[in-house]
């Protein structure tokens, strides 16, 4: 059987009816229209939820001090001062899995430059900081080590401090005072944007951690408030965080028995927890939208039905000349898939469109997957033969005496 006349015959047959064929296309354009346009708001949504997370961080985890008990009152995790720089750099020296650690203080200061002045958190911390939390200098450099050791009095602001504490000027060598103290701008971060809690990340300053303990806090005891770790690749995360949990146990002098002092939050949990349930929305959205589909199928074996009994001295006549049933079955699942891709088609190009249009008009992230398109053309494509198989096969199973006799 020659393919091409098949398919010319079944887009002759289509023709005759155009309001009716295009009818029936529409509940396969809706369907895939729907599945695309779901779907894309499904996964931009994780793309999302995940480019938040990877700005914490590569491979991040933080410790914090364990909880305290004062007078029978339990204050919560970061209430005892458990942990020291030491722990830090024990951290990074023996700890395989580990690339990178840096002690973390935090302050809050009111910053003052000529007339100009901005209240903002401090983060103090080391020479890792950028390659930790994957946030590189903008302007300028990042303090070095020898900064650290010598509780410099150097800074680097975030985008939001730098544009209103020197507006129009370049900070990289300004000096700023921060609580009557002056430090010298070294350099300035790339810009960070909100976090996933809506919180303006580039509203932060940093600074060697011994210069917030010593030149800010203070503090004699010399305590930081966490310690952030990076990983050596996400695999590797689980394996860093063991690492580091026998490293302060020992450090601590921890019995079996005894719970630790800190904690850890290991933010490639985080991120695969967020991307398991973006893909169960996704899922869910799709599922909901592949109704569509099939109620598209039922349209499409419902017409296909009305034209086999329409068509059925047709069949007849083709029958009596010679043509086989196979023939027949051929025809009429031909002219069900042909309704279906063509219907297949326009929704993948209705449902991108879709998707483009949520993103500008509601602001909402879409991504459209040409995995998706695909999928779902294809499974347009099944709609068509499933849905269209009953028909043909009832078309095929005609007696042609009777077919000839039908009025």
């Amino acid at each position: 059987m020659n393919v091409l006349v098949v398919l010319r015959t079944a887009f002759r047959a289509l023709a005759r009816n155009k309001m009716r064929s295009a009818l029936t296309m529409l509940g396969i354009i809706i369907g895939v229209g729907a599945v695309i346009a779901m779907v894309s708001v499904g996964q931009g949504a994780n793309a999302m939820v995940q480019d938040q997370i990877s700005s914490i961080g590569t491979n991040i985890m933080f410790v914090w001090p364990g909880s305290l008990t004062s007078g029978g009152a339990r204050l919560g995790a970061g209430a005892a001062n458990s942990l020291t720089s030491e722990d830090a750099e024990a951290i990074g020296r023996e700890c395989p899995a580990v690339v990178a650690e840096s002690p973390v203080v935090r302050a809050s200061a009111q910053m003052v430059f000529g007339d100009q002045n901005w209240f903002t958190q401090v983060q103090g911390a080391n020479e890792r900081f950028p390659q930790i939390r994957n946030w590189p200098v903008q302007e300028g450099e990042f303090f070095s080590a020898a900064d650290v050791r010598a509780a410099s009095r150097v800074i680097v602001l975030g985008q939001t401090v730098a544009e209103n504490l020197l507006p129009g000027l370049d900070p990289i060598g300004q000096t700023i005072r921060v609580r009557d103290l002056p430090f010298q701008v070294v350099g300035v971060l790339s810009g960070k944007g909100q976090s996933l809690v809506g919180q303006d990340q580039d509203d932060v300053a940093v600074m060697p951690y011994t210069t917030v303990q010593k030149k800010l806090i203070g503090d004699k005891i010399e305590r930081i408030n966490q310690v952030m770790v990076s990983s050596a690749s996400p695999k590797l995360a689980n394996a860093a965080e063991r690492q580091i949990t026998d490293l302060l146990r020992q450090r601590h002098n921890l019995r079996g028995s005894q719970p630790d002092d800190f904690m850890i939050r290991n933010m490639t949990d985080v991120a695969q927890a967020a991307e398991q349930t973006s893909q169960v929305m996704t899922l869910l959205l799709g599922s909901i939208a592949a109704v569509s589909l099939l109620v598209g199928g039922i349209g499409i074996m419902n017409i296909m039905l009305v034209s086999v009994t329409e068509r059925t001295r047709e069949i007849g006549i083709c029958m009596a000349v010679g043509a086989r049933s196979l023939y027949i079955k051929e025809q009429f699942l031909t002219e069900s898939v042909a309704l279906s891709l063509v219907g297949g088609l326009i929704g993948v190009m209705v449902g991108a469109g879709l998707a483009v249009a949520l993103s500008k008009l509601l602001a909402w992230p879409t991504l459209v997957s040409p995995v998706s398109a695909l999928v779902s053309f294809g499974f347009a494509a099944l709609v068509g033969i499933f849905f269209g198989y009953y028909p043909a096969a009832r078309a095929a199973s005609l007696d042609p005496i009777e077919a000839l006799r039908y009025q």
